[in-house]
């Protein structure tokens, strides 16, 4: 989808069932017709989703969409990636999200890679530039980070190791995402950081999301949201305006466009890119 010159893209996760198959299909013909910029597939924790990813994306390039699929450095050797790589290529696909990923409890080490910028000096060693590179990046600053200023040279590491693009973790305090902006530029980092949006539909599921992620639900929005208790309709209304406005503010901001976590639905992604082409 371009408008105004904004791309826009959408992640899913590997359906578990085939009921979830099914659905996801559903989702992803109607989330098509917004022709994105591409999809995305996330990789399970320690790689625990690995063929699901895989087939996922394989489907969706063969729909002649755009396909990103996830690659963690959890779980990962060089010759598994390598493989994997292969069969990417193999298959068509030219985008990939590289990431650290999260650590599974009990797990005490990532594998040979440990922090994504080796993996994506790995991926361009092995395969040039094949592959436009997506990494992560977080105006709010990544939860394991001893502070700001270690989070930005973490991510010029990422970018030094020749990462395209990034896309940020959620977040619903618009300033955080320009300042972060502003401060990449201060230090020569110019590639497009595209901010990540997350529906609001429920409060329990984000609250618990963004305690995980170290994403911050700002004190006023949280307190209109309990204050709503089960009433998931207005809920859903509520967020509904709120993430329109957020969207908004950031593309008139100057953001390169925007990225949905869909959590495998289409309606509340649909809504939002209703409001913003009234």
């Amino acid at each position: 989808m371009q408008t105004q010159e904004k791309l826009f893209s959408f992640e899913f996760y590997p359906p578990k069932t085939e009921e979830g198959a099914a659905s996801l299909q559903a989702v992803q013909a109607e989330l098509a017709q917004q022709t994105p910029d591409f999809f995305s597939v996330t990789f399970g924790a320690g790689g625990s989703t690995r063929d699901k990813t895989f087939d996922t994306v394989v489907a969706i390039q063969a729909k002649g969409i755009a396909a990103a699929p996830h690659l963690s450095c959890v779980a990962s050797t060089k010759a598994n990636i390598r493989a994997i790589l292969k069969d990417y290529q193999d298959n068509g696909i030219s985008k990939i999200v590289a990431l650290r990923g999260d650590v599974p409890s009990g797990m005490m080490s990532t594998g040979e890679f440990r922090y994504a910028n080796e993996l994506v000096e790995f991926i361009r060693q092995e395969t040039g530039g094949h592959f436009q590179i997506h990494v992560a990046a977080y105006p709010e600053v990544h939860p394991q980070s001893p502070s700001a200023a270690a989070d930005l040279k973490n991510f010029q590491r990422k970018v030094n190791a020749g990462a395209n693009a990034a896309i940020t973790q959620y977040f619903y305090n618009v300033e955080s995402y320009f300042y972060f902006v502003d401060a990449c530029q201060k230090q020569g980092i110019n590639l497009p950081i595209v901010p990540g949006i997350m529906p609001i539909t429920q409060y329990a599921q984000l609250f618990r999301f963004s305690e995980m992620c170290g994403a911050d639900i700002p004190r006023w929005l949280r307190k209109r949201l309990e204050a709503f208790g089960d009433d998931r309709t207005s809920i859903q209304a509520f967020g509904l305006d709120v993430v329109t406005r957020l969207c908004q503010q950031l593309l008139d901001g100057g953001a390169p466009g925007l990225h949905f976590y869909t959590m495998n639905q289409s309606a509340p992604t649909l809504a939002i890119l209703r409001n913003l082409q009234k």
